[in-house]
């Protein structure tokens, strides 16, 4: 595949390919006898390790590491990679839900304060706050 096809079927730009390939986040990609680069399979692989580590939030250091260690041999890094993204999804999860709960508790409370403001609600001489109907 050309650079322009591999870009067009990940949805980033040339320039990110060759960026990662300069880099060392994939490793020299083949090439033609004009020098010209052709995604193989195994290219078209390293770029989605890559697009995988960069979903999981690693700094492009790590990710250059994670590339050097695979291709030394150390067969765990997929699965360090999964692990890493199933994370990263189960916090993003945990976030959507304490912003929910947030913007319950913002609701919540602009209710009191409303009441308050309008004096539903009182603090009697105990500290203690009560109802009172408005009036």
């Amino acid at each position: 595949m050309t650079i322009k096809e591999v870009s067009d079927k990940f949805g980033i730009s040339t320039d990110t390919l060759r960026y990662y390939e300069r880099v060392g986040m994939i490793p020299p990609v083949t090439r033609t006898s004009g020098g010209i680069r052709n995604y193989t399979d195994t290219d078209i692989s390293w770029v989605e390790l890559a697009l995988c580590m960069r979903s999981a939030g690693l700094p492009i250091e790590a990710m250059i590491e994670y590339v050097k260690l695979y291709r030394e041999g150390d067969s765990t890094i997929p699965a360090r990679l999964q692990l890493l993204i199933e994370q990263r999804n189960s916090l993003l999860e945990q976030k959507v839900q304490i912003e929910s709960t947030l913007e319950r508790l913002d609701y919540k409370i602009s209710r009191y304060e409303e009441a308050v403001k309008t004096g539903k609600l009182v603090w009697d001489d105990d500290k203690k706050c009560k109802y009172n109907g408005g009036n």
